[in-house]
């Protein structure tokens, strides 16, 4: 069973969503809401695989609430305005639909729900993310959905944490240690005070002064592993 929210601020698209969703048994809407914050407390509550989502909604948008959640479900976005249907595949949205919404592409954005979820590995219920998890970053004007697994490497910055991910490198407004509180330890580590990375993205490791060692990522950026946390890398790593 596929559980399902729907956040959108107007009923009649809420009945809408609903009145298609009687034709899929296989998906079952555990909640609704009308704004954001509501959205954000039912998806705190019931973990739901699949979300429906406004765009467009007064106080707070839909991209807002995608910022709030560690973790975000698979999202297809809702809208009356064309501009943000082009938009949302920047963000990496499953997929979108406009209002009012036509009942075959409905279906069609619903085969791309199941084969998602179907292409899933089955995972423990875990307070961590694993390396399908995604994750919303908004940095200015632009809004990624980024999987854990392709991330490269995260810095610290001021407060805040860049993450380092294909050609881009966005900030997070959270702290490294609260990201590194949420990662899957069998890929991801700390090889410093200012850096987390993903093993899976290491190109050459090299021994460096003092014990230290000295990684070139996949991007060639270069980083320098502290003496105490490379003893524990070569652990990790059975160098």
């Amino acid at each position: 069973m596929i559980k399902a929210v729907i956040v959108e601020d107007s009923r009649l698209a809420r009945n809408e969503l609903k009145e298609l969703l009687k034709a899929h048994v296989d998906i079952e809407i555990v909640g609704e809401a009308e704004n954001v914050d509501i959205g954000f407390e039912l998806i705190q509550k019931e973990n739901p695989d699949l979300l429906f989502l406004d765009i467009n909604m007064p106080e707070k948008d839909g991209f807002e609430l995608l910022e709030m959640l560690d973790e975000v479900p698979i999202t297809v976005f809702t809208t009356a305005f064309d501009e943000y249907a082009i938009k949302s595949f920047e963000y990496n949205a499953l997929d979108y639909l406009l209002k009012p919404i036509n009942e075959k592409r409905f279906e069609i954005a619903i085969e791309k729900v199941k084969a998602k979820i179907e292409g899933k590995t089955d995972e423990v219920a875990t307070k961590k993310l694993s390396e399908n998890s995604q994750i919303f970053i908004k940095d200015g004007e632009k809004c990624w959905l980024v999987k854990i697994g392709s991330i490269s490497h995260f810095e610290i910055v001021g407060n805040y944490t860049r993450v380092f991910f294909k050609d881009e490198k966005p900030l997070l407004y959270k702290s490294l240690n609260q990201v590194e509180e949420k990662l899957p330890e069998e890929s991801f580590f700390r090889v410093n005070r200012q850096q987390i990375v993903n093993t899976s993205y290491i190109k050459s490791v090299v021994p460096w002064f003092n014990g230290k060692l000295k990684l070139t990522m996949e991007n060639n950026d270069e980083i320098e592993v502290s003496r105490r946390q490379s003893y524990l890398f070569k652990d990790k790593m059975s160098l």
